[in-house]
């Protein structure tokens, strides 16, 4: 007990509370501090701890020796496992007194199990789906003009608003092969689905079929 006051009455503790309670407001309660005393290779003081040690028991502060450092003084992040089989990513720095001595080190430990999780999750949710069931939409004109127009801003790169009189005429082209201009009350949808006016529709798709129709004669 004597070693876990003297720990928090340490003035390395006092000098450095601050900045490792804020770190585990920050991150808490997925980030476990540690600030570690080099010398005797023991624990300091510990804030939102993920295991049953505290103050006063051995830091094992030996890992760092297989580690380069990432940054003057910086190690890591590297991969922990604690023994629930949660990985942790941690990272630790070594604070110098004003002789340039090692005077402590911190440790963050973060619990990479939200991550995981919510990685799976959208995962999930990015997972390809089955095929479009092509009877199921048939009848519905209405469906057929969203997909072959998102599926055209997708190929393209550009939003609706930003297509050219080309793209235009290229989206009317695969509309009018669907047949979707049968439709009587299609070309409004169109003109609202293309974000112009019904009469560019009709223009544009007059154009089109002039066009086509040149093409067509021997």
């Amino acid at each position: 007990m004597g070693n876990v006051e003297e720990g928090r009455n340490d003035p390395r503790v006092r000098m450095w509370a601050p900045v490792c309670q804020a770190v585990a407001l920050l991150l808490g309660p997925y980030a476990e501090v540690v600030l570690h005393d080099p010398d005797t290779d023991r624990v300091l003081e510990i804030w939102n701890p993920m295991a049953t040690r505290g103050p006063g028991d051995p830091s094992l502060l030996g890992e760092l020796d297989e580690l380069d450092p990432s940054a003057q003084d910086v190690y890591g992040p590297y991969e922990k496992l604690l023994a629930d089989g949660r990985r942790l990513s941690s990272v630790s720095a070594i604070l110098r007194d004003v002789q340039d001595r090692p005077s402590a080190v911190l440790c963050i430990n973060l619990d990479r199990t939200p991550l995981e999780q919510a990685a799976s999750v959208l995962s999930a949710f990015g997972a390809p789906t089955v095929q479009r069931p092509e009877p199921l939409f048939e009848q519905d004109w209405s469906e057929r003009i969203q997909h072959i127009i998102g599926s055209y801003v997708r190929e393209s790169g550009r939003p609706v608003d930003r297509l050219t009189r080309q793209d235009r005429l290229a989206v009317l082209g695969s509309l009018d092969e669907a047949r979707v201009f049968a439709v009587r009350r299609a070309a409004p949808v169109v003109a609202g689905a293309l974000r112009v006016s019904r009469s560019t529709v009709y223009g544009l798709l007059a154009e089109l079929r002039l066009t086509n129709t040149k093409d067509s004669q021997p």
